[in-house]
């Protein structure tokens, strides 16, 4: 018997889009390394190989979505074309899910949920997305303090505390949760900034 032509394997990052296809239009219990083997015709096994674990895809999955997310952050913070509380607001609106069910979101929460068995490892690569939407947070923050478009807030503590909020009130609009929608969310953030901020009529001289 003569064997066929060996079937390259994808690209990693075309098997991780896929995954995060699948996570978006039949919902994280879907994704299985046989099913995600048959999205992108690799064996099961040949994905075991590559990620070890469902844990390491999920955690893989995350890190690629956050280098798209990342990218796009980082384009709107170096703008100079936008303030500093504009560029804030839409932070703020890249931060919260686009609605129940974001796949973005539904892998960070069960990333979360399972991070309670994690290694070292898995630990600090969660801490490293984290602490990149932290950093850049609160240089956004103290740029608007320097310019004198915020108060002379603490840029470190605010960006804790933002981030807090913006987290609880993201888990509320990614799981559905009853009068939690993204429009209403979005208008708490606002309210928040401003009055920890200082809404812009305020800070006029």
């Amino acid at each position: 018997m003569v064997a066929g032509p060996r079937r390259n394997a994808p690209p990693r990052d075309d098997v991780l889009a896929a995954a995060m296809g699948m996570i978006a239009e039949r919902g994280l219990e879907k994704l299985t390394m046989a099913a995600l083997g048959r999205e992108v015709g690799m064996s099961s096994g040949h994905l075991a190989y590559y990620f070890r674990s469902k844990d390491e895809l999920l955690l893989r999955t995350l890190e690629w979505s956050e280098q798209r997310l990342g990218a796009r952050r980082g384009r709107l913070l170096i703008r100079t074309d936008t303030s500093a509380r504009e560029r804030l607001a839409e932070y703020v609106e890249l931060y919260v899910p686009e609605g129940h069910g974001d796949p973005h979101w539904t892998l960070w929460l069960e990333v979360w949920n399972r991070s309670k068995d994690a290694g070292d490892d898995a630990r600090d690569r969660q801490a490293a997305i984290e602490g990149a939407w932290h950093r850049d947070l609160v240089a956004l923050v103290a740029e608007g303090v320097s310019r004198g478009e915020f108060r002379a807030v603490d840029p470190d503590r605010f960006a804790a505390r933002l981030r807090a909020l913006l987290d609880g009130f993201s888990i509320h609009v990614a799981i559905g949760l009853r009068g939690a929608d993204r429009a209403q969310v979005l208008e708490h953030v606002r309210e928040f900034t401003d009055e920890t901020l200082g809404a812009a009529d305020d800070l006029r001289p």
